[in-house]
């Protein structure tokens, strides 16, 4: 039996190797960035708008399932259903920027409307644990989805189109929305900053309290700690991280439509992590990436695309059970551990 004396160098040396990982994943983040300046200037050079712009929707759809794994992997809670706040997110901004044009009031309406109607959602989900939570988000999801898709003021199931070209602000300089390049680093921009807030909440004392409720929650409370409290509150950011990169969709694409709340795009999130590697964070860009690209690419040559997708799904969690980068991050740890020294 360990000694007393044993429990803090234990405990310090998890707490090493999990700060070495989370190093590792800045430095795969600092990959990805690079890999997508060189992309935006190739596709600069070419002239091209079609492959831009499916990567600006990679990088959307990553900053969702970003959200996805703060409560998949950091909390254990898996939400079904989290395409609502997404949905969410797009359909504020749209109404948004149909009235008023201003990409900086639309996100900040969208961030104060998403917290508040995650708040209130994350008060009913955050009643129940385990399969009943995925159930209920879920239902809430379909719910609202239905509510939309029923609603001829938000355009009903043809969705709102007509959604103007946004100027985009920055100080010296003013990127549109309609510009393949310049939103598209905007966008990687964009989706880097919400990587690092991210990054940077889980590493304080409060991530490693969202990490003894997945590995423990009867026991937090005699820690000091409230496990309501601290699981509405992440609730609450992972909704507001799915709302504003939402809010980015009608931006590029210029509609939302309901199926952006449908059980699909939540499915497609939670695929994305898995892929990319649950609990990394830095697997959500990279899933999402490579989802995207195997979506465009097999969707050419069949229409049933959904099936090969599911395929390689049950493959990576057969022979990746950590994802891409579960594989990868941890070599990338030993680098620059100095070869694990």
């Amino acid at each position: 039996m360990l000694s007393p004396s044993h429990l803090p160098l234990s405990a310090t040396l998890r707490h090493d190797r999990s700060g070495l990982l989370m190093r590792a994943s800045h430095v795969l983040v600092v990959v990805f960035v690079v890999a997508a300046l060189v992309f935006a200037a190739l596709g600069a050079a070419l002239g091209d708008t079609f492959f831009l712009r499916l990567a600006t929707e990679a990088l959307i759809l990553g900053g969702f399932a970003l959200s996805v794994d703060i409560l998949l992997g950091y909390t254990g809670l898996l939400s079904l259903g989290h395409a609502l706040y997404f949905g969410f997110g797009a359909y504020v901004s749209a109404l948004m920027l149909k009235q008023t044009p201003s990409f900086w009031l639309a996100m900040g309406v969208v961030l104060v409307a998403a917290a508040a109607f995650g708040f209130l959602t994350g008060l009913i989900a955050n009643r129940v644990r385990g399969v009943y939570f995925a159930l209920v988000t879920f239902g809430l999801a379909q719910v609202f989805a239905k509510v939309v898709y029923n609603t001829r003021a938000l355009g009903a199931s043809d969705g709102m189109i007509g959604i103007p070209i946004v100027p985009i602000e920055l100080g010296v300089v003013t990127v549109m929305s309609n510009a393949p390049v310049a939103f598209f680093l905007f966008t990687l921009g964009f989706v880097t900053m919400l990587y690092a807030v991210s990054a940077y909440l889980l590493d304080t004392s409060f991530g490693r309290v969202l990490g003894a409720l997945r590995a423990n929650e009867n026991r937090v409370p005699f820690l000091g700690y409230s496990t309501h409290r601290a699981r509405l509150a992440i609730y609450v950011f992972a909704s507001v991280v799915a709302a504003l990169s939402g809010a980015l969709y009608p931006m590029l694409r210029g509609f939302v439509s309901p199926e952006l709340m449908f059980f699909a795009a939540s499915g497609n999130a939670v695929i994305t992590v898995v892929i990319g590697g649950v609990g990394t964070l830095v697997g959500a860009l990279y899933g999402s990436v490579i989802l995207t690209v195997l979506k465009s690419v097999i969707g050419t040559m069949t229409e049933h695309h959904l099936i090969v997708v599911g395929l390689i799904f049950m493959a990576v969690v057969i022979f990746l059970p950590k994802g891409l980068m579960g594989f990868v991050r941890p070599r990338v740890a030993r680098l620059l551990d100095g070869g694990g020294r």
